[in-house]
């Protein structure tokens, strides 16, 4: 279970309600080391896991330098002080959105990106977790494209070390699927390739996305159907797909 509320009163209620090993989601040193601690321990004191957010004194982290500083802080009081397990720090770094024509956010994927790959490799045993559904906000409203977003963020953030997300995962493309095109722009974006002209090759791309670009119908949907059990096993595990089991 997922236990969600940042009032310690909500979070201890819960861990007393609940079976088997929970997550509280979560903590953060916004309001100092203190109550980070104090929270902390009594998360561990009912062996829960937690996610810790990237937010201190001075507020959320953004740049891939404060994603880093932060959790690596955390990391340390988590293990020195709480005497929490690494295995139960769960890190969300902050997912931001790009493409909002606002300079500053251009990097927000890819610091993710770096930022995950550098807590991994240097706060052992921790995981990375994140909200992906973020990184695509600017293009509300377009889904086609939105998904296609997220399962490429997906596959730079998990090849970074990324391994935990909030995510629908039966609702996004595989990578391979994207169309070729739609995914060198995507990537322009995400990886920040082209400097500010990414962002308004992939808008002008999205203006053009009507309805030729929407998903299939129920006879293209369920054309797998007509595949082997082999397959038809395969492809219901891919997509997530329990109707007929």
């Amino acid at each position: 279970f997922m236990i969600d509320s940042s009032k310690l009163s909500v979070v201890e209620d819960g861990l007393q309600c609940t079976q088997g090993k929970c997550i509280v989601n979560s903590i953060s040193l916004k309001e100092g080391e203190t109550k980070f601690l104090e929270a902390a321990k009594l998360v561990k004191r009912y062996g829960a896991a937690v996610v810790v957010m990237a937010f201190d004194e001075q507020g959320q982290a953004a740049s891939k330098e404060d994603k880093v500083r932060i959790c690596t802080r955390a990391y340390n009081l988590l293990v020195e002080k709480a005497k929490f397990a690494p295995t139960d720090i769960i890190f969300d770094p902050n997912i931001l959105t790009v493409a909002t024509g606002i300079e500053e956010h251009n990097r927000y994927a890819l610091d993710f990106i770096e930022a995950t790959k550098i807590i991994r490799e240097t706060l052992p045993h921790c995981h990375v977790s994140g909200g992906v559904s973020n990184v695509s906000f600017s293009f509300r409203g377009n889904n086609v494209l939105r998904e296609s977003m997220h399962s490429a963020f997906l596959y730079h953030a998990i090849k970074n070390g990324m391994d935990m997300g909030i995510v629908n995962a039966g609702a996004i493309p595989l990578y391979s699927d994207i169309e070729p095109g739609l995914l060198e722009l995507i990537e322009d974006v995400l990886l920040f390739r082209k400097g500010n002209d990414s962002t308004e090759q992939l808008l002008a791309k999205s203006l053009t996305m009507g309805k030729g670009d929407k998903k299939e119908d129920d006879s293209e949907k369920n054309k797998w159907r007509q595949l082997s059990v082999q397959e038809r096993l395969q492809h219901a595990l891919i997509k997530g797909i329990d109707q007929y089991v």
